[in-house]
């Protein structure tokens, strides 16, 4: 999938696997240039946020004291604003206040790191643009039985807090089409028990879903059948998941603006089931594209989709502050810099939240081991 997506694979011990895809021109892409065929790169990354609380007794190591809650309190919807551009080497959004409407999970590589090094020059900086801010929780273990738990969790410290969670189901069978972040459930029927008892810890408050990134845009692995088959179960996830919790919002995977031409995109996207059964889509997820060509380019997928104009879309901003790397550069390429800082305030129409799905500082396998927090590497973001 896109490099390194971070996905809590084996939740209980925070190991994983993720594909990385580099196309012919070296984008960092779980897919390839609109006209070329993907070349699975090796490696991944593993988590961003582990998919367990913490216990009570551990507080997160941040001395920074939490914002206040969302005055709406409920709804993840664009709210319009004046959007900071891009300028400079380094994004300004990165060093941009925290979003008073997102949550920051207690139990992550980077928080853990923060704790025990609070002697390390980098610490204060790593800490307080990275560390302090808000990051997706994955959930990519085929754990039925557990799955309900370890969601609720989640979202019912996102609740006590006032604050919205973004949580990643990464279950789908066949997901990454055999490369390195292969897994998920056994089968469709299978899956779809599994997203039923993800969908049961989601709760009553309002929250993200980041529907199984490159289940759509990386599917032509499949043979007809078999992703007729995967678009009816993704449409499935979603209906479940509305019924379950109906605050939820859920996005479907657009991949990103050097993959697909958007109306390929937009039919596929179509034939999932996304303008019917969710809430927008989804782009750039662990990748390196600018939010401004993201945001125009989920504008055109949106136009192609078409479906209500409710449908809006969320951009992985984590790692984009400086564009995409040159050409054959996918694996913790230098130069890098963190990009918008996490909000459901984007100034942008139809951009519903910037978010960081994957979370700096988590190596694509080049600074440090796959998946692994690599302090070297998210100082070199936070200061690029």
């Amino acid at each position: 999938m896109a490099v390194a997506a971070s996905a809590v694979v084996v939740v209980s011990t925070v190991t994983g696997v993720l594909s990385a895809a580099a196309g012919p021109d070296g984008r960092d892409t779980a897919g390839p240039a609109p006209t070329a065929s993907p070349v699975l790169a090796p490696l991944p990354g593993v988590p961003s946020r582990v998919a367990v609380a913490p216990p009570v007794s551990s507080p997160p190591p941040s001395s920074t004291p939490p914002a206040a809650p969302s005055p709406s309190g409920t709804d993840v919807a664009r709210t319009p604003s004046a959007a900071a551009p891009e300028s400079g080497r380094r994004s300004p959004e990165g060093t941009g206040p925290v979003d008073a409407a997102l949550y920051r999970h207690p139990a992550s590589q980077v928080l853990d790191w923060v704790a025990a090094h609070r002697d390390d020059p980098r610490r204060p900086l790593i800490e307080s643009r990275i560390a302090d801010r808000p990051a997706a929780v994955w959930f990519a273990a085929y754990n039925p039985g557990a799955v309900t738990r370890e969601v609720r969790a989640v979202t019912a410290g996102a609740a006590a807090a006032g604050r919205v969670p973004v949580l990643v189901p990464y279950a789908i069978p066949d997901r990454d089409c055999g490369g390195a972040s292969q897994g998920g459930a056994p089968d469709l029927a299978a899956y779809d028990g599994w997203i039923a008892e993800f969908a049961a810890g989601l709760g009553a408050g309002p929250s993200i879903v980041v529907l199984e990134p490159d289940s759509v845009a990386l599917s032509d692995c499949l043979d007809a059948a078999a992703r007729a088959e995967r678009y009816a179960s993704l449409a499935r996830a979603a209906r479940t998941i509305h019924a379950a919790a109906p605050k939820a919002r859920v996005y479907f995977d657009a991949g990103h603006s050097g993959w697909h031409p958007a109306e390929r995109q937009a039919s596929l996207l179509r034939a999932a089931g996304a303008a019917s059964s969710g809430d927008g889509i989804f782009t750039n997820v662990s990748n390196f594209h600018r939010t401004a060509d993201e945001a125009a380019y989920a504008r055109r997928v949106l136009a192609a989709l078409g479906g209500p104009a409710r449908l809006g879309a969320v951009i992985d901003t984590s790692r984009n502050g400086n564009g995409a790397p040159a050409a054959g550069q996918w694996c913790d390429p230098a130069g890098r810099a963190l990009g918008r800082a996490p909000t459901t305030d984007t100034g942008e129409a139809r951009i519903d939240a910037y978010l960081w799905v994957k979370l700096p500082g988590e190596s694509d396998g080049c600074k440090g081991a796959a998946g692994s927090f690599t302090p070297d590497y998210a100082y070199e973001l936070a200061t690029g």
